[in-house]
């Protein structure tokens, strides 16, 4: 009796866990960059001012290209822009700026390079 109820339990405890990795997913700006501030067309705004380098649409995943908090849908807005002056070359401000080797890049809140997917 005493091994039946071991493996019982076992079967049980072992159908339980792929229930909890369904729930384990990267989502954009997850981690230290502290989630999602807004879209900026389909680029995603983490709330530290850098750009998450997902894949996923911002605009798809979230009814909109709204550049203001998620929750309150606005009007669409357009994707980042391209800026030749690099102190315009702010994340949170949707413009990008071009380096010398040709990467698209945008300075986040602490001054870091923030560099944009291809």
């Amino acid at each position: 009796m005493g091994k039946f109820l071991a493996v019982v339990l076992f079967v049980a405890g072992v159908s339980v866990l792929p229930a909890q990795y369904c729930y384990a997913a990267n989502t954009p700006c997850s981690g230290r960059k502290g989630g999602i501030s807004h879209c900026q067309g389909r680029t995603f705004i983490c709330n530290d001012g850098s750009v998450s380098a997902s894949k996923r649409d911002c605009s798809a995943d979230n009814g909109g290209g709204s550049s203001q908090p998620l929750g309150l849908m606005g009007n669409e807005d357009a994707d980042m822009t391209p800026t030749d002056n690099q102190a315009e070359c702010s994340c949170r401000a949707g413009h990008y700026c071009t380096g010398p080797r040709g990467g698209h890049f945008c300075i986040t809140d602490g001054g870091a390079k923030s560099y944009l997917r291809k």
